[in-house]
């Protein structure tokens, strides 16, 4: 049983895994409306008044607004705080929220210092959650996707530097308040530990190189201070050294057989394949260097194929059919392995810059693959069955289209044997999809439009009239998707009674139309029923990473073990999450 002292820091852990989905990082120029990042088409065209254009790189409104919620966490938890960070290292894969959680570990002030009893000697040393954070940079695993990479590992810094983030810091007393620099705590200790680890092992290092993160290297190794004890670190960098003003400097000033990144001009298509090979080039480092006569060239692509992750190879689908590629069994095996792999539903915008219509259902099926095991690891400790009540009143006009497109995202991640949809005015209506995909759910809610009264009870009746049942060893989690309004929440707390349907918790995907009201039925009814409210906007199914996560935390997040105390599978896992320590 989880704590009730804990639940205020839960209840927020949930918010920014429900609600705080946006990217921080963008690769492209953007544009702040409301402090929302939107990507700007045409850099050239005039914004007329849609907002502020912001350039390539850290979007702050979005950063700022993810690190408070963290910091407030913190502040009511810390050791909570700690267990969470080590979770989001080890069992997601949301990288920006990795590099917030690590900033925050290595700034906050819990750093094992000594605790003295009252005749000065040593009572025992307080939590190191610190440590926490420098594991997260110093953590390696062969093939992986759990570690921060060099960038991810830079970005902790520049986080910590954004002016904002260091008034917060300084706030929260984690720095001298009169100190002009922004705290940036123990990570330019973390990080000269993990330069001097790749120092010691040149494989690891000439990895990296490979993979297009030298001058990421040398940022970190400028950043943070380190000094290289041999010269073969600069040579693996191809970094030139110069003799410092104080000339204290001892290593790399002479003699260094520097590794240039040399282009592949007057090569020929065969001799540039033997030098990928050779080298183990990766594919950022090597179509850097291509001549433009050659060009990416399918021979060329071939020899890049061993250096590509599962990842690399579904964003690069559109690439490998232009290429002619995905006509070849083993690299189209190899392909649709990379497909098995996917936990976000990237493939859906990828999908839609193929040509071939095989492809395309290909990579939608990766999406719906995706959205099940998501489902399916939610429901790996006891069976969950799930009732969605769609709304398509009148109020919904306007948003109805957006509430289509999110359950096309959502829906095939269930088994059919679990799942029960209705849609809902005044009178409810029970839909099946004619199979457990996104096109069989686009197929079925094809017909509706917004129109009608408002019952939430009504989708209750119509399974009723349908035989629904429910496993009475399953948990139901029953989802609305609308804005809200409705009857008073007692009368669809009734319904559910009355119906001998018993839910475990109520979750909102809130979509409101332009201009419109939200109510508070399905909270009213939560209260009612003393089960666990979990709310996310539809906005956030717009995020093909952010489907799987709201998923999971939806199905595992709000469940009962007793009337009025809600407890919380995924909390209880964040909870016995191990501490990562660093290693020896």
């Amino acid at each position: 049983m989880v704590d009730h002292e804990r639940q205020g820091a839960a209840e927020m852990l949930l918010g920014v895994v429900l609600g705080s989905g946006a990217h921080l990082w963008h690769n492209r120029p953007g544009i702040n409306v409301g402090d929302r990042w939107v990507a700007r088409t045409n850099p050239r065209q005039a914004l007329h008044g849609r907002g502020v254009a912001v350039s390539p790189g850290l979007f702050v409104p979005a950063a700022l607004e993810l690190y408070r919620q963290l910091l407030a966490i913190y502040e009511l938890d810390a050791e909570l705080m700690a267990r969470f960070a080590s979770y989001a290292m080890l069992e997601t894969s949301w990288r920006d929220l990795k590099v917030a959680c690590a900033a925050l570990m290595l700034v906050q002030p819990k750093a094992g210092q000594a605790v003295r009893s009252d005749d000065g000697s040593v009572a025992f040393y307080d939590d190191d959650f610190r440590a926490v954070g420098e594991a997260m940079i110093l953590r390696y695993e062969q093939g992986s996707s759990s570690m921060l990479n060099p960038r991810g590992i830079l970005r902790i810094a520049q986080l910590l530097e954004v002016g904002e983030i260091a008034t917060l810091n300084r706030g929260a007393g984690f720095a001298d308040p009169a100190s002009r620099k922004p705290p940036l705590g123990r990570w330019p200790v973390a990080v000269r530990r993990w330069l001097q680890i790749r120092e010691r092992n040149l494989a690891l290092l000439e990895g990296l190189v490979r993979a297009g993160f030298k001058e990421t290297i040398k940022q970190l190794a400028r950043k943070s201070g380190y000094k290289p004890q041999t010269q073969r670190f600069f040579e693996q960098l191809g970094w030139p050294q110069k003799q410092a003003a104080g000339g204290h400097r001892t290593v790399g000033l002479g003699g260094l057989e520097l590794r240039r990144a040399e282009r592949f001009e007057g090569m020929s298509e065969a001799e540039i394949c033997e030098r990928i090979v050779a080298e183990r080039l990766g594919y950022k480092d090597a179509v850097g260097r291509l001549p433009k006569d050659v060009g990416l060239t399918p021979a060329v692509m071939v020899a890049l194929l061993p250096s590509l992750s599962d990842r690399d190879l579904r964003i690069l689908t559109p690439t490998l059919e232009s290429l002619g590629l995905l006509e070849d069994a083993e690299v189209r095996g190899r392909w649709e392995r990379a497909l098995r792999s996917a936990d976000d539903q990237r493939a859906l915008n990828i999908a839609r810059n193929v040509r071939s219509s095989v492809l395309r259902e290909q990579l939608e099926a990766s999406a719906d693959a995706a959205a099940r095991r998501a489902v399916e690891a939610a429901a790996v400790d006891k069976p969950v069955e799930v009732m969605f009540l769609i709304d398509k009143s009148g109020s919904m006009s306007g948003a109805i289209e957006q509430s289509k497109e999110a359950l096309s995202r959502i829906l095939a991640g269930f088994p059919p044997e679990r799942l029960h949809i209705a849609i809902f005015d005044n009178i409810g209506r029970v839909l099946r999809p004619k199979a457990p995909t996104r096109a069989a759910v686009v197929h079925m809610l094809a017909g509706f439009s917004a129109g009608g009264g408002t019952t939430h009870s009504a989708a209750v009746a119509a399974f009723v009239r349908e035989g629904v049942r429910i496993d009475s060893a399953a948990d139901l989690v029953v989802v609305v998707v609308g804005d809200e309004r409705g009857e008073h929440g007692q009368i669809l707390a009734d319904a559910f009674a009355n119906a001998g349907y018993r839910p475990a918790a109520i979750g909102l995907i809130l979509n409101v139309a332009p201009n419109g009201v939200r109510g508070q039925t399905v909270r009213e009814a939560a209260a009612v029923l003393r089960i666990p409210f979990a709310e996310v906007t539809v906005e956030q199914f717009d995020d093909p990473y952010q489907v799987t996560r709201v998923l999971r935390a939806l199905l595992e997040a709000p469940l009962a073990d007793m009337p009025g105390a809600a407890t919380s599978r995924w909390l209880e896992r964040v909870l016995a999450t191990p501490l990562l320590e660093k290693p020896a």
